[in-house]
């Protein structure tokens, strides 16, 4: 079983769509794959606009909440992506391991539409990781 581990900065809205995809698709799919996420600075809740978006697409985030990323849980992962370093830089955990970062906007503040945008684009880049795990 491969993990992946999905870490920005409050674990509250990006990282968390991220996991719940991936662990989402693997399943239909039939791949050994697992997500997690975790914050650097993790928050107090997910974003509540990032559960209704995810809720849209028939993914629940109801029982999920911020965790804080330690050594043990970077240690355990296969591969770890960040999701937006440019959001706090001086948090980005890709300063202390070696990561690939996503880019994506945070949704925190953002208007349901936004975050629509950002939940769509973090489902086509988890298709695309797990097209490439799969093969």
């Amino acid at each position: 079983m491969k993990t992946i581990l999905y870490v920005c900065v409050h674990n509250a809205g990006r990282s968390q769509m991220a996991e719940a995809f991936t662990n989402s698709i693997a399943k239909e799919r039939g791949l050994a794959v697992h997500a997690l996420s975790a914050g650097t600075i993790a928050g107090e809740a997910v974003n509540p606009v990032a559960v209704e978006v995810m809720e849209e697409v028939g993914i629940s985030m109801a029982d999920h909440s911020p965790k804080q990323l330690t050594q043990a849980i970077a240690d355990d992962a296969d591969r770890i992506i960040t999701m937006g370093c440019g959001v706090d830089a001086d948090a980005c955990p890709a300063r202390i391991h070696v990561t690939e970062d996503w880019g994506l906007d945070d949704p925190k503040g953002q208007t349901i539409e936004t975050v629509r945008a950002i939940r769509d684009e973090i489902r086509s880049r988890v298709e695309k990781l797990l097209e490439e795990i799969g093969d």
